[in-house]
């Protein structure tokens, strides 16, 4: 792109005087954006309007008047014949005055528009932007319904098995319970009984099988102090006899640490 043609083109001036359509004022306003020589040429135009509104003050006319007054000759005396005095038009005339009144409002329309041209963008901004957060938010209640649908088809399903887990050692303050859902392969973990884990750890569920001892990692809970109803969703695809919840190093253990078991209960036989 020439941008020194751009420039001479005369369409800045028409930019800053607000006589450009919107489509032709967003793209103005992107080569903006784009060419530190275009803004300055911009600049520039602003800076001219403001000198010719400065420019058109109260100390013309008096000069004007100044003028005048040195074109009169002093009064004749009593003893003398009256003098005619002439005076010379004035350099400057009502016309003069009047071009320099439409000037400044022409001058004062300018800055006005080119104000409500930045005023309207910056409020189109701020309404996409609400529109913006508005849309997560209707979109995070519509999630935070269906959870809560598919949690009461849960809890309602005679089905689904439910097994509380009863705190262990030095964890008997803690509680827990699964809704074991065999049929969608998947549990439902009620985390309400358990603390906030420490700093780098990590609630870790087991499925285990009782006789040999079998534990089999269900996944980690992830961002617990997060979710404010405690309900976790795990995929629990074995035939689990029992469940517990083990803390764990982020990430997660290949096995459970047993000094660590917060809580753990039997599956009860149908």
């Amino acid at each position: 792109m020439d941008v020194n043609a751009y420039i001479d083109s005369g369409i800045l001036e028409l930019y800053v005087a607000g006589a450009l359509s919107e489509k032709e004022n967003e793209a103005v306003y992107a080569l903006i954006q784009e060419h530190p020589e275009i803004l300055q040429e911009v600049l520039a135009i602003e800076s001219a309007v403001l000198k010719l509104t400065a420019a058109a003050s109260p100390a013309e006319a008096k000069s004007v008047w100044e003028k005048v007054k040195s074109e009169i000759h002093e009064a004749p005396k009593e003893t003398e014949s009256p003098k005619v005095i002439t005076l010379k038009k004035a350099k400057y005339n009502w016309v003069t005055y009047t071009g320099w009144a439409a000037s400044i409002v022409l001058a004062a329309g300018l800055l006005w528009t080119l104000n409500q041209n930045r005023t309207l963008k910056t409020d189109i901004k701020t309404a996409e932007t609400q529109q913006s957060e508005l849309e997560l938010q209707i979109e995070k209640s519509r999630n935070n319904l269906e959870e809560t649908q598919t949690l009461l088809s849960v809890l309602r399903d005679a089905e689904i098995k439910q097994v509380p887990l009863e705190g262990q050692g030095d964890f008997t303050n803690t509680y827990a319970k699964v809704y074991w859902d065999k049929d969608q392969q998947r549990v439902f973990i009620d985390a309400q009984g358990l603390p906030d884990p420490p700093r780098g750890k990590v609630y870790q569920v087991w499925s285990l099988k009782l006789s040999p001892l079998t534990p089999t990692s269900l996944g980690t809970i992830a961002q617990f102090d997060q979710d404010a109803n405690k309900i976790f969703e795990l995929p629990n695809p074995n035939d689990s006899e029992a469940f517990g919840i083990t803390l764990e190093p982020a990430g997660g253990s290949e096995t459970p640490t047993m000094e660590q078991l917060y809580t753990l209960g039997v599956v009860k036989a149908s």
